[in-house]
């Protein structure tokens, strides 16, 4: 029988071991079909300070399909109260609705759901940015005592009891249930969440029909008033820093949180904020990183007083607010069946 040489590596020793061509290539095969699929976006680029969601997209459906169930799980948290859905509604905008959110044992946090709609185009997480990705962004709830209260060991022991879990992550990978995979599924799922094809994506790819007059009139005060200035890229915002009360005051709702500054500790960042994206930004009110403004219309005028300097007039604010109506899209579907 022809045969074939590989040498192994086990604690340190080298094994000189000769085994049959067959066995040799299955081992390479199923290592393949445990490999992870990296995201990949087709992005696409139009002459506009706004860019287009990627309508298109591949990744690894199976650690989609088991970072979804993740994400609804209650397993994750403390008490088996709390999943990440619970305070990222996706078919409401990606958040909770809530001026902040409630976690296990009714625990009550300090700043408003961010959307998780399109996070994956975001420079970093979290209001205050503290997060370099969507990876690092997930252990945060999870261990947050007010939020989810939990530990790895603690949510590794559970899903090792529930077989559907138990069998998928051995499908997937060798070492089976690790935080490292449990990161990895929820994040290629949260990858997912994107949302293409918004009536200004339509209209930025050439549809000049998908903006109705009003919001192109919009669109133009948006561009030359300097909104699109902090609010630009693919996620309409999302992509750089900005101090709240750049040119005059906010109200003094908005005054309690020092943002990046408890983080940083330095002056400079006092009231600096991620800038949010405005993405499906009619559905996810209430406003602002403590929730404390119900009503677009109110947070566009605060927003043009205090970054812009501008006083806008009840039609500029009409206008405008009829164009943030077009930011708005469904979840892309991703067909599990490939």
């Amino acid at each position: 029988m022809y045969k074939k040489y590989y040498i192994l590596i086990i604690s340190g020793i080298l094994i000189c071991s000769v085994v049959p061509a067959t066995v040799y290539m299955a081992t390479i095969e199923k290592k393949a079909e445990k490999s992870h699929t990296k995201t990949h976006y087709y992005f696409e680029k139009v002459d506009s300070p706004i860019q287009p969601i990627p309508r298109r997209l591949e990744i690894d459906k199976q650690w989609l399909i088991l970072g979804k169930a993740l994400f609804h799980s209650p397993l994750l948290s403390k008490n088996n109260t709390i999943s990440c859905s619970s305070c990222h509604l996706l078919d409401f905008g990606g958040d909770d609705s809530f001026p902040v959110s409630i976690g296990v044992n009714n625990g009550q946090g300090v700043r408003n759901s961010p959307t998780v709609l399109n996070s994956v185009f975001n420079f970093r997480q979290f209001w205050d940015g503290r997060a370099a990705s969507l990876r690092e962004q997930i252990e945060g709830p999870i261990h947050n005592p007010v939020e989810m209260g939990s530990t790895w060991p603690e949510i590794i022991k559970k899903l090792k009891q529930d077989s559907y879990f138990s069998e998928t992550f051995q499908d997937l990978s060798y070492e089976g249930i690790t935080s490292e995979n449990i990161i990895k599924a929820i994040t290629t799922f949260e990858e997912s969440l994107i949302t293409p094809n918004a009536p200004i994506d339509r209209y930025l790819l050439g549809d000049k029909t998908a903006l109705t007059d009003q919001q192109k009139r919009g669109l133009n005060y948006f561009i030359n008033y300097g909104c699109s200035t902090c609010h630009q890229g693919r996620n309409i915002g999302g992509n750089i820093f900005q101090k709240l009360g750049r040119i005059n005051t906010i109200p003094k709702k908005l005054t309690l949180d020092l943002g990046k500054f408890e983080v940083t500790g330095l002056d400079k960042d006092k009231y600096v904020f991620k800038v949010p994206s405005l993405r499906n930004i009619t559905e996810t009110g209430p406003y602002f990183h403590n929730g404390a403004v119900e009503s677009l219309t109110e947070a566009v005028r605060i927003m043009a007083s205090s970054q812009l300097g501008r006083q806008l007039t009840d039609s500029e604010l009409d206008d405008i607010v009829a164009l943030l109506h077009a930011f708005t899209s469904q979840v892309i579907e991703v067909n599990y069946d490939d």
